[in-house]
């Protein structure tokens, strides 16, 4: 007997709000992103570059849970059983190799810029700071309403959160140069803004890295799920036990169960069933509402191809 139960519900009227709220967050980071490859190519800045990289990355990431929010309204077929969740973490993955690129360069280039630093256009740079800063403002304001309704809209918030700590570093390093002259601000500020990159592009390498190699979901311990199913009446033992994740917040797990022998002839195996489903969606840091179970009877090992724990 197989069986899989999905707890899953959308309000169509909030995923439209928060559809909207990406878009004219994204369209803000466009237009301050253009405006920064202009700026760093006319002041010649490290700083306001890496920014503009960094921007790039953060772009990117709004446009992949803008155009996630859009698929995943798509329903699953028989060639995509789920649907285009995974489109996500494939995004993402790519979006932290870049955006690890970038942090790398800029530290790489901001050492060489200490030794030898170019000249600096501080005005301008001061100018597409400040620019870059309000644009981040404008975009924090349009997504704080809806940072705390899904995983993907919490990361866009932070992405722009992290946007604006960089054009910060931007406008002091223009001031610093302005009223002391001294050009290696620009470098410093350049390699700060990599040091906020890097951490977290290592932190989306191993999640989504997790993901692909469908690892068991952090904060789901499996001995302490085979220990919870052991104890549900009337099961006798547990073996192909596997948890991984499709996409944020979809873990899914699969199990074959052996029950008592009585419970495919007294009608009971339902119950059993139900009390293995509420064990996995209650009991634990991590709720699984997609569990399939396949239940079997103590005599079903003898004719069962290898089976693992």
């Amino acid at each position: 007997m197989i069986t899989t139960i999905e707890g899953v519900s959308h309000d169509h009227g909030e995923h439209a709000t928060n559809r909207r709220r990406l878009a004219i967050a994204f369209a803000i980071t466009a237009v301050i992103l253009v405006t920064q490859v202009v700026g760093a190519v006319v002041t010649g800045s490290l700083a306001l570059l890496v920014d503009a990289g960094h921007m790039l990355t953060d772009a990117g990431g709004l446009l992949m849970a803008l155009v996630a929010a859009s698929l995943m309204l798509r329903p699953a077929t028989s060639t995509r059983t789920w649907g285009y969740q995974r489109t996500e973490v494939l995004a993402a993955a790519a979006q932290a190799a870049v955006l690890l690129a970038v942090g790398v360069y800029a530290l790489i280039e901001g050492v060489r810029r200490l030794t030898d630093p170019p000249e600096v256009a501080h005005a301008g740079l001061l100018v597409f700071g400040i620019i870059g800063l309000a644009g981040n403002i404008a975009a924090l304001l349009v997504l704080a309403g809806g940072r705390s309704a899904n995983l993907n809209l919490r990361a866009a918030f932070l992405e722009v959160v992290n946007d604006a700590l960089g054009s910060v570093a931007v406008i002091v390093s223009a001031v610093v140069i302005a009223t002391t002259g001294w050009t290696r601000a620009d470098a410093l500020a350049g390699m700060l803004i990599a040091v906020l990159i890097i951490p977290r592009t290592l932190v989306l390498l191993r999640q989504t890295t997790r993901i692909l190699l469908e690892s068991t979901p952090a904060g789901l311990d499996l001995e302490q799920v085979r220990e919870h199913l052991l104890g549900v009446p009337h099961v006798q033992g547990v073996h192909d036990l596997h948890a991984s994740q499709i996409a944020t917040g979809v873990p899914v797990l699969t199990a074959h169960v052996v029950v008592d022998d009585e419970c495919f002839l007294d009608g009971h195996a339902p119950q059993v069933l139900d009390a293995l489903q509420a064990c996995v969606a209650e009991h634990f840091p991590v709720a699984i509402d997609h569990a399939t179970f396949q239940l079997e009877p103590p005599s079903h090992a003898d004719h069962e191809a290898q089976t693992h724990d």
